[in-house]
C-alpha cells in the first residue's frame, strides 16, 4: 500500500505532459470518491472500509480522496489516495497539494466541496495561501441574514472559536426563471479566499467541480470488478480506472484538436469515451490470448 500510494502519482502523471504544462495555473478540486463493497470486513481491511450512507444497496465503501484539474477541456485527476480510519481531512488536503506542487502546476482556485467544511479546513488553507472555494453552510441566523438579497456580492462573516476566523463570503445571486419548477431569488453563497474574481465568476468556476461526478462516472465504466478483500488490489484497481480517463483524455488533446490560430477546442464527437473503452477491451482481449472460437465437433444438420 506505501509503494502505490507513493508511485500513484507517477502513474496518473504517464500521459499528461500534453494536456497540462508545469508553470501554468488551473483550477483544482478535491473530492471523495466511494466504491461499494459488499464484503466481510477482516483484520486486513478494517481500516480502509469506510462507513457512510446507504448507496447501491451497501453502507461500507472503499473510498478514495482525489485531485482533480476541472479546468475546461483539461478535465484529468492528478492523484488518488485510500482513505482509512482517523486520518484528517487536513492532512488529505496537505497530500493532494503535495501533488500539485510536485506536478510543478499553480492552483488558481481549489474548489472544495461542503464535506470540507470545517473549521480547521479553512483556518489550514488560509495558512497557506492556497486560494479556495467552498459553499457555505447555513446553519447560523448570521449566516441565513447574509445570504438574503437581490445583488451579487461579498460579505464578511465571523466563525466563533479560540481564534475567531474572519471569513469573505461570495454571494452570487441568481434568478430561477422557473428552472426546475423554482421562482425567485436564490442566494448561494461561498467562502473565498485568495481569489481576484466576482461573486457571478466564483460561482461558475464551482459549478465546473461538477464535472468531476462525469469523470467518476467514466471511470467506473472501466473500473475492473473485484470481490477481493485486499485493500492493495482494490486501490491498484481504482488508479487504473483514472489512469485510463486520463489516457484518454490526452488521446483527445494530441489527435483531435484542429490545427488553427484559435484557441484550442477539442472534437469530442470525433472519439467518444465508449469507443477508447472498447478499444482497451479488444487490445486487453488480444495481449491475453482470450478463446474467441471453439472447434466443433460435427456440422449441424
Amino acid at each position: 500500500m506505501d509503494d502505490l500510494e507513493r508511485v500513484n502519482t507517477e502513474i496518473l502523471a504517464y500521459a499528461l505532459s500534453s494536456v497540462l504544462t508545469p508553470g501554468r495555473a488551473y483550477t483544482f478540486a478535491i473530492d471523495f470518491t466511494h466504491d461499494p463493497y459488499y464484503g466481510t470486513v477482516v483484520a486486513d481491511n478494517e481500516g480502509y472500509i469506510i462507513r457512510s450512507r446507504l448507496k447501491k444497496s451497501t453502507n461500507d465503501f472503499s473510498t478514495y480522496v482525489t485531485v482533480y484539474a476541472i479546468t475546461r477541456d483539461r478535465q484529468v485527476t492528478l492523484a488518488v489516495y485510500p482513505v482509512t480510519k482517523g486520518t484528517s481531512r487536513v492532512a488529505y488536503i496537505a497530500r493532494c497539494l503535495d501533488a500539485i506542487a510536485t506536478a510543478g502546476l499553480t492552483i488558481q482556485a481549489l474548489c472544495l466541496d461542503r464535506e470540507f467544511s470545517a473549521r480547521k479546513v479553512i483556518a489550514f488553507l488560509t495558512t497557506v495561501q492556497v486560494p479556495f472555494i467552498l459553499p457555505v453552510r447555513r446553519h447560523s441566523r448570521a449566516m441565513k441574514q447574509l445570504l438574503n438579497g437581490t445583488q451579487s456580492r461579498f460579505g464578511e462573516y465571523t466563525m466563533r472559536g479560540k481564534p475567531a476566523l474572519h471569513l469573505t463570503i461570495a454571494v452570487a445571486v441568481l434568478y430561477a426563471k422557473g428552472k426546475r419548477g423554482k421562482h425567485g431569488v436564490e442566494n448561494l453563497g461561498y467562502v473565498v479566499h485568495g481569489v481576484p474574481w466576482g461573486p457571478r465568476r466564483i460561482h461558475e468556476t464551482y459549478r465546473s467541480r461538477f464535472a468531476i461526478e462525469s469523470s467518476y462516472r467514466m471511470r467506473n465504466q472501466v473500473k475492473p470488478r473485484t470481490s477481493t478483500r485486499n485493500p492493495v488490489i482494490r486501490y491498484l484497481f481504482a488508479i487504473i480506472s483514472f489512469l485510463l480517463k486520463n489516457i484518454w483524455m490526452a488521446d483527445l488533446w494530441t489527435r483531435f484538436v484542429p490545427v488553427k490560430r484559435d484557441p484550442q477546442i477539442i472534437e469530442m464527437c470525433a472519439f467518444r469515451f465508449g469507443q477508447f473503452r472498447l478499444f482497451i477491451w479488444e487490445a486487453v482481449r488480444s495481449t491475453l490470448k482470450i478463446v474467441r472460437t471453439i472447434p466443433a465437433l460435427r456440422k449441424p444438420g
